[in-house]
């Protein structure tokens, strides 16, 4: 299996070049590229993942659908596609950007940083999901409405990205709107 390469950003996001995935995560993490997707059913419920106990950072915590990382000259949506099917073994329809300016920094506790221009998408779910064991351990399908009621009572068991996403109306005006690609009733 070829190395995952993730792409180097300046600030004006342009890329840089390229560096291994599993070695661009440290406490001096470069400026990288990446994505964040959620993922909605056909009753607009989300899906949201938590986070492997093994995970490098954040182990445990629950975020959006799943995260990833296009592959230098990949599309958006390619690299969508590609982790929905790696990471939660199913595939996704629909995908639009909610989010195409989304960048951010955080620090986990272990001292690692997170550093990505990240866009933020919206997609429909294809099947259900099968999740890979080392990426995801738990899943659960769930109203924005009570993701939103999370965020406010306990903030400190979601990922920093999630909570920062979460801020914008523009994604949750779109978790409230429905499946992307459906009509909403």
């Amino acid at each position: 299996m070829a190395r995952e390469e993730v792409v180097l950003l300046d600030d004006a996001h342009r890329p840089v070049g390229t560096a291994p995935k599993a070695e661009v995560h440290t406490e001096d993490t470069p400026l990288h590229l990446a994505f964040s997707c959620y993922v909605l059913d056909d009753d607009g419920r989300l899906l949201l993942t938590r986070r492997a106990l093994s995970k490098r950072t954040w182990p445990g915590v629950w975020t959006n659908s799943f995260c990833g990382h296009p592959g230098p000259g990949e599309p958006f949506e390619e690299g969508i596609a590609r982790r929905a099917g790696q990471e939660l073994g199913f595939a996704v329809t629909d995908v639009v950007p909610v989010l195409p300016e989304f960048r951010y920094r955080a620090v986990d506790a272990s001292g690692i940083v997170e550093n990505e221009f990240c866009p933020v998408y919206l997609a429909r779910a294809s099947g259900t999901p099968h999740p890979l064991p080392e990426e995801v351990a738990e899943t659960a399908w769930i109203r924005p409405g009570e993701l939103l009621a999370a965020v406010e009572a306990a903030p400190f068991l979601l990922s920093p990205w999630l909570r920062e996403q979460l801020a914008d109306e523009r994604l949750r005006a779109a978790l409230a709107a429905g499946a992307p690609g459906r009509a909403r009733d």
